[in-house]
């Protein structure tokens, strides 16, 4: 088995996290993307017809994809789950950022999330179409280094980002933004 072992880690070794994609929305999403986009990273995903975030048009710096319908069928009581599932689907790994939720991959029980029916479809949709999933507090303790350790042990080549908008959590895109560009300089790649 050593030799697989191996072949292994130099496989993952190879991966380098290239993309980030996220849906759009003020706070979490455009935090992520701008820093994506500052650390030279690709960046892109789907959003709803018509553009729409809680601010009116997401901004056209952001090169997204409308989803044909704001709903998905498997999720039509969830406001834009179209959206929410192309994004899980069309990446390798899921990082939510949930201020004050609980922390780690298996975050079924955060009661955070349970009022918020975008969150738990995220992690809903990360679960059935077997992606990896952090749910992370980016102002916990650590938050950083666990989400550098995480994406090196996952070594996913598109990254979804994922969180609160801007109206529910003020101030989260700036520290979406501040957060994500000290992961990406500490991943290095």
């Amino acid at each position: 088995m050593p030799i697989l072992q191996d072949l292994w880690c130099c496989r993952m070794e190879g991966r380098r996290l290239q993309r980030i994609i996220s849906g759009g929305q003020t706070g979490v999403d455009q935090g992520a993307l701008r820093a994506a986009r500052r650390s030279g990273k690709e960046i892109g995903g789907w959003c709803p017809p018509g553009r729409f975030c809680e601010a009116g048009r997401i901004p056209p710096e952001f090169p997204l994809r409308e989803t044909p319908r704001d709903r998905s069928r498997d999720a039509p009581e969830v406001p834009r789950s179209q959206r929410t599932e192309w994004n899980v689907r069309d990446s390798d790994a899921t990082l939510v950022l949930l201020p004050g939720g609980r922390q780690g991959p298996n975050p079924a029980s955060n009661s955070n999330s349970n009022s918020d029916p975008g969150t738990l479809w995220t992690i809903a949709c990360a679960a059935r179409l077997r992606r990896a999933l952090l749910v992370m507090d980016p102002d916990g303790k650590g938050a950083e280094g666990r989400i550098v350790s995480w994406l090196r042990g996952v070594a996913p080549r598109t990254l979804h980002v994922a969180g609160p908008s801007e109206g529910s959590c003020p101030g989260i895109g700036a520290r979406t933004y501040r957060l994500m560009w000290r992961v990406l300089q500490g991943l290095g790649d």
